[in-house]
């Protein structure tokens, strides 16, 4: 299990750390949704730095489990939210991918708690 937790924290910690990447550099189509979100600008570098931490959560928890199992605690919530977000704004194209991250939190906090 600990190498199935290895695996899925680092596919994870990679798509984090490209969709925070995306949020410093605002494109045009990001920008777009979030005031299609009704979400001000200035939310995106939050946004960007709680994915920041999330990822190395995930990383260092390959060491200490119970790091790992927080982030993936905090990113379930984070993209629970996300989801929440985009359905009050009626932007159903944009919840799915946030539920199956907010899934993939999940199994990642089975999948630590499991090897401690």
């Amino acid at each position: 299990m600990f190498i199935t937790y290895a695996i899925v924290a680092a596919l994870m910690s990679a798509v984090l750390l490209a969709s925070a990447g995306a949020k410093f550099t605002r494109p045009k189509r990001l920008v777009d949704q979030m005031s299609t979100l009704g979400l001000p600008y200035g939310v995106l570098p939050f946004l960007g730095v709680a994915q920041i931490a999330g990822a190395g959560g995930l990383v260092v928890g390959l060491w200490w489990g119970p790091l790992g199992i927080a982030a993936a605690v905090a990113l379930t919530l984070y993209f629970i939210g996300a989801v929440a977000t985009h359905l009050r704004a009626n932007d159903y194209k944009g919840a799915p991918p946030a539920a199956v991250l907010a899934a993939v939190a999940i199994a990642l906090i089975a999948l630590r708690s499991s090897t401690l």
